[in-house]
């Protein structure tokens, strides 16, 4: 859900992520390109640095989870390509129409009906932040086209340099195949060397004809893009923390009596004081109440004679 980061291995603590741009021959510190990596440098560490990317990294992602943010990603991608393909002819975005190369719609498209089977739409919801996300989209397609440049170098650049991180974290954390379903969305079969590619987009980006306040409006608006991200991440955040641990190998998670009641899956506050309770624990409570006890006795009783009279 990444934003515009380079990739790098990471140590013990996970993966980590790293903004830097391939240097390209012939740059400057006008070129719409050089003004986006310097601009949004701020924006990206705060994006890097929300506890759902930094969880993220270190494969501390639920599978449920990474499903809404899946979900997240079809909904902002099928307005982004909307608007793209509105302004394809348009020259101040032409340019950076690589429909063939970058669209991810229909990537994410397989991605959703491997989560969720074929009638994935009556499952899902565009989520509150969002929303919001896709609304500033629409609004800039249609009244500012200019500007969907800033959101779609956020978006595809970031996709092709940290998301290939994310992609392989998400592949060995969640256990998912090695035919790379569940992850469509991160593999650009048309793009070949996605370095090369970043470094083509980079040069249609410094060839636009676009004025000095119009690039300062395209940065200032990639930063919008990343505090949109920011407030996805957030939202995806609070989500993985009201979620109950998963079982491994799909089991159900019960707490076994022993140890940290607050560690026990079915705990009231990890629910949200929903109404299912610990079986484990409910069993136990009512075993403390008299009238159980009696009972209990009372079919001790009966199974023991009828034991006694089988053995005679």
């Amino acid at each position: 859900m990444p934003s515009v980061m380079e990739s790098s291995e990471g140590g013990d603590e996970g993966e980590s992520l790293r903004y830097e741009d391939v240097e390209d021959d012939n740059v400057s510190p006008s070129d719409l390109s050089e003004l986006l990596k310097e601009g949004t440098k701020e924006s990206h560490d705060r994006a890097e640095n929300t506890q759902f990317v930094k969880d993220f990294l270190k494969g501390r992602i639920k599978k449920e989870l990474f499903k809404l943010a899946t979900t997240a990603l079809y909904f902002t991608y099928s307005a982004l390509e909307e608007e793209m393909d509105r302004n394809k002819d348009n020259p101040v975005f032409a340019p950076l129409y690589f429909p063939l190369e970058l669209h991810r719609k229909e990537a994410l498209i397989k991605d959703m009906k491997y989560f969720y089977g074929e009638d994935w739409k009556e499952k899902i919801q565009c989520s509150d932040a969002t929303q919001q996300y896709v609304d500033r989209i629409h609004h800039v397609g249609q009244h500012e086209p200019e500007l969907l440049v800033a959101h779609a170098y956020t978006r595809y650049m970031g996709d092709l340099s940290g998301g290939q991180v994310l992609k392989k974290v998400a592949q060995r954390a969640l256990k998912l195949p090695s035919t790379e379903e569940g992850i469509q969305f991160y593999t650009f079969e048309n793009i070949s060397n996605a370095q090369k590619f970043k470094q083509l987009y980079r040069a249609r980006l410094n060839a636009l004809d676009l004025d000095k306040n119009c690039k300062e409006r395209i940065v200032e608006e990639a930063n919008k893009a990343f505090r949109f991200n920011m407030e996805v991440f957030n939202e995806l955040d609070k989500i993985g923390r009201s979620l109950v641990e998963e079982a491994q190998d799909g089991g159900v998670p019960v707490h076994d009596g022993k140890g940290d009641i607050r560690k026990c899956p079915y705990y009231a506050d990890k629910l949200g004081n929903a109404a299912a309770g610990c079986p484990y624990h409910t069993a136990m409570a009512l075993a403390k109440q008299p009238i159980v006890q009696m009972i209990l006795v009372a079919c001790v009783a009966v199974a023991a004679g009828a034991a006694a009279w089988y053995v005679m």
